[in-house]
């Protein structure tokens, strides 16, 4: 199903630099883009998740959302993350705002969802965007 999300952002985004905030160690979408075409930077704050990244393929960065590395975001045509925990969803947000990116996003079925997102169901999977 998650697949879904990467077929919606190829439908939506020109190919480019696709952000993936906090990769955990799920890297299906970020696969999926890259096999796309787009040139896919995960980020994360755990070493080991960010390694796991670069194990399979992807490029990826440690980096902290609430205090952001702003040179990492540089030129990217979106930003995008899947089941984001709750404490990071408004620094999600704000760094959206503050490198002018879109964001989409899939929340954990549950979780409330910032103000100012717009959701889209898009093939059966419910999906939080901005700035598109």
């Amino acid at each position: 199903m998650l697949e879904n999300l990467a077929d919606f952002i190829a439908e939506r985004f020109p190919r480019g630099k696709a952000i993936e905030l906090g990769i955990g160690f799920q890297p299906r979408v970020a696969l999926k883009l890259k096999e796309l075409g787009y040139d896919v930077l995960a980020i994360d704050w755990n070493e080991e998740a960010v390694e796991n990244a670069r194990k399979m393929g992807i490029k990826a960065e440690r980096d902290d959302l609430f205090r952001p590395r702003l040179e990492l975001y540089k030129n990217a045509v979106l930003l995008y993350s899947v089941r984001p925990t709750p404490e990071i969803m408004r620094p999600i947000v704000r760094l959206s705002d503050l490198v002018g990116a879109p964001l989409v996003i899939i929340p954990l079925s549950g979780d409330s969802v910032p103000r100012g997102l717009r959701l889209i169901n898009h093939r059966g999977l419910a999906i939080y965007v901005k700035g598109i």
